[in-house]
């Protein structure tokens, strides 16, 4: 670590509690980095004993400044906090102008926090730059400069939703374009569906013949969270008539960003290019809904380039960003 002056001591801090549910919510709502996996609501559908939850409030003389989702997990043996383990996005909120003094302030406060309840490091997955509603690298900076390394550096697909409704098909690639007029010309529709188990199916089979793998969530887990956030998840489905040839759930994240969070077609159904034409409409959705970003997720693993779809993202003109996960050995 090294020793930079900050002349003020640490912060308060308190656990996490029930009661406080309510306050925390408004946090979430009112900070500059909070987004949908942040909140209480989310967190909690996820069985109770999934999680050893070890969330923090962060006080300056009485009045809070910060908050940190996050659990209690042992990882190969060491007692580690990590914000957080069921959410894509964590770290600590803070409000729309939170200094660099009081950024360097939470990161101390954390680690001597941590150290003193016998965790063995902090890790955590702040949310990109493009949720921040002020961008601020403080907390960044803050983390680097007190003993925090990146522990990995993805790179997500992000479309910058800067452009009118009639200029989308100019921001695809000539092929991305000819696959949505062909889509179109096929009778195609695209609408929002609640048929989550239609699309669960086509989900499940595509990872399983794709990748070998199977979705983060159950269908019963993404009913529940649809359940919890019917503003906030939707599933936009391409039909052929009456059968769904693709479909994509999207997670408005805060007022700015909205995520792609499942992206998947029928291979049976791919000459019909359903996945295009719903990318077509999402974005013009999207822009109607006044978002600035639409999130497509990451395309590496590990740091692993996925080169195809990285291209195929990239057809819908995406850039890529980087979602960071960071850690501090404590020991």
């Amino acid at each position: 670590m090294k020793n930079h002056t900050v002349n003020r001591s640490l912060f308060a801090v308190a656990p996490y509690r029930e009661s406080d549910q309510a306050e925390w919510e408004e946090f979430v709502t009112a900070s500059n980095n909070g987004t949908l996996f942040h909140t209480r609501r989310f967190l909690s559908y996820h069985p109770v004993d999934r999680f050893k939850d070890h969330s923090l409030v962060f006080f300056d003389k009485g009045r809070r400044i910060a908050q940190f989702p996050a659990v209690d997990f042992l990882d190969n043996g060491r007692r580690v906090l990590i914000s957080h383990r069921g959410a894509s996005y964590g770290g600590f909120l803070v409000k729309p102008h939170c200094s660099l003094e009081e950024s360097f302030r939470l990161v101390r406060t954390l680690l001597a926090y941590a150290r003193e309840a016998g965790f063995d490091a902090v890790d955590m997955t702040p949310p990109p730059m493009i949720y921040l509603r002020k961008p601020s690298s403080y907390l960044d900076f803050s983390l680097l400069q007190n003993g925090f390394v990146y522990r990995k550096r993805e790179v997500s697909s992000v479309i910058p939703l800067d452009f009118h409704r009639d200029h989308i098909l100019y921001t695809f690639t000539e092929g991305s374009r000819r696959a949505v007029r062909r889509s179109q010309k096929l009778g195609v529709q695209v609408r929002e569906s609640e048929e989550y188990e239609r699309f669960y199916d086509i989900l499940k089979r595509n990872l399983r013949l794709r990748h070998n793998v199977t979705p983060t969530h159950s269908l019963e887990e993404l009913l529940a969270l649809r359940a919890l956030f019917p503003e906030a998840i939707r599933l936009f489905a391409a039909y052929h008539g009456d059968t769904m040839v693709a479909g994509v759930v999207l997670f408005t994240c805060n007022p700015k960003v909205v995520l792609a969070f499942y992206i998947s077609h029928d291979e049976a159904y791919q000459q019909f290019r359903g996945v295009n034409l719903l990318f077509h409409d999402i974005i013009d959705w999207s822009l109607q809904q006044g978002y600035q970003f639409l999130d497509f997720g990451i395309f590496t693993v590990n740091e692993d380039p996925n080169w195809g779809l990285a291209r195929f993202k990239e057809s819908f003109g995406s850039l890529g960003v980087f979602r960071d996960s960071l850690q501090c050995p404590l020991r």
